[in-house]
């Protein structure tokens, strides 16, 4: 009797990118932007069957790649029983349908892959919504070179996302799909910006982790809240935001916001799937950018952090620089090299340091207490009830004249207490 196995087969797809020696590495095809791409097919649950570069000055306009070099790839998809070639950048309409023609497997490329990993991991219905719509801003220009890969008849990677339309023959349903999913998002951020509003009303303090993919921003969350959120060892693990209270040593309350993690070669336009979570670290008081200090790409890292951050408006305000998994590196030459005013050296699963986070996170967040003594006198007893209620008491005596307390207050409360300061 034969046994069926109820695992899904995994696709097996190559690898391929074009090295330019670019200056900006950022940009360019490296062993680093190919490992994460490896990381991003296995993420999607695919199997690397082969990795290949070629080393030319210039992308090919019409197929990214040299006709020999396509033509290797096509011989190895036959030979490996590859299910598609992905390529290391976003490939242009055009390209799509030669490559399509010339390999005869399913091509897809960085953008279609992370979308695709978006669709995965998005749990809430925004988020769901949103890479919704990021995938059909995205497929719609391409789809006459896109053939079997938007086929309701296929599957697998490249094909998550938007309901059983097939959509390389469906324009007109997709337009208006576009304008549904635009307005309804609309709609939702009137209703964020209101709780935002709200809750700077109400003096909220918010404090985002920010940082590149799987540096560790949910394993953070978890260590400093206990907020269990789902963390992986792998990229984009996590892409909806959670929000959670940490209360701070002068009993300050502060609202950590986990965002998305950012990766190299991210198009701006795939910046809109995640762009509820990206503002968040906005509109934040404080900015916690998380780094895996034992990725020796780590500095490359810090810089499309940096890049995101200011072209979405998320700079001028103060940034914790968190160096992360310190456990598992030499920190030596890093601590020599940082410059940051503000910095930690932390392991956010091994729980190392992160009261000295607490503290600079204290230090930075708007509202800083201080300590002082007042005398009140015992005709203002409900006013000693009230700072029991919203302050942090640290000792208490009564005296001849009065309540003597000891408390860590903010500047506010310090000038409605001015005349009662010992």
């Amino acid at each position: 009797m034969e046994i069926k196995s109820n695992e899904e087969k995994k696709e097996r797809v190559i690898l391929a990118g074009v090295h330019q020696g670019l200056r900006n590495t950022i940009e360019d095809t490296t062993e680093e932007s190919m490992h994460e791409l490896y990381e991003l097919a296995k993420t999607a649950g695919a199997e690397v069957a082969a990795t290949v570069v070629q080393n030319r000055s210039e992308i090919e306009s019409g197929t990214y790649m040299g006709e020999g070099k396509l033509e290797e790839i096509a011989m190895a998809a036959k030979e490996l029983e590859a299910d598609a070639v992905i390529f290391d950048d976003e490939l242009s309409p055009v390209q799509i349908r030669n490559l399509n023609e010339i390999l005869g497997v399913k091509v897809l490329d960085r953008s279609m892959l992370i979308l695709d990993i978006f669709a995965m991991r998005a749990k809430s219905g925004e988020g769901k919504l949103q890479v919704e719509l990021a995938q059909l801003k995205y497929r719609l220009p391409r789809l006459r070179g896109m053939g079997n890969v938007m086929s309701r008849t296929g599957a697998g990677i490249g094909t998550r996302g938007p309901g059983e339309t097939k959509l390389e023959t469906d324009r007109r349903h997709i337009h208006s799909r576009i304008k549904a999913l635009s307005d309804e998002l609309e709609e939702l951020k009137k209703h964020r910006e209101l709780l935002r509003t709200r809750r700077k009303k109400d003096g909220v303090i918010t404090v985002a982790l920010v940082g590149y993919t799987n540096a560790g921003k949910s394993t953070l969350l978890n260590a400093l809240t206990d907020a269990q959120v789902f963390a992986e060892d792998k990229l984009f693990a996590t892409l909806d935001p959670t929000s959670r209270a940490l209360e701070l040593e002068d009993s300050r309350k502060v609202l950590l916001v986990d965002t998305v993690g950012f990766i190299r070669k991210l198009p701006h336009h795939l910046i809109e799937a995640f762009k509820s979570t990206l503002e968040e670290a906005v509109v934040a008081d404080v900015l916690v950018h998380v780094i895996d200090c034992a990725n020796d790409e780590y500095e490359n890292q810090i810089m499309v952090v940096d890049e995101v951050l200011n072209d979405i408006g998320a700079v001028g305000k103060p940034e914790i620089m968190v160096y992360n998994k310190c456990d598992k590196t030499d920190i030596t030459e890093i601590t020599q090299n940082k410059k940051e005013v503000r910095s930690v050296f932390i392991s956010a699963k091994q729980k190392i340091n992160l009261d000295k986070l607490i503290y600079e996170i204290a230090e930075a967040a708007p509202g800083k207490k201080r300590e002082i003594t007042v005398c009140v006198p015992y005709a203002e007893g409900g006013l000693v009830n009230e700072l029991h209620n919203t302050q942090k008491v640290l000792s208490e005596e009564y005296t001849e004249t009065g309540t003597k307390i000891v408390l860590l207050a903010d500047s506010v409360t310090y000038n409605k207490l001015r005349e009662y300061v010992v």
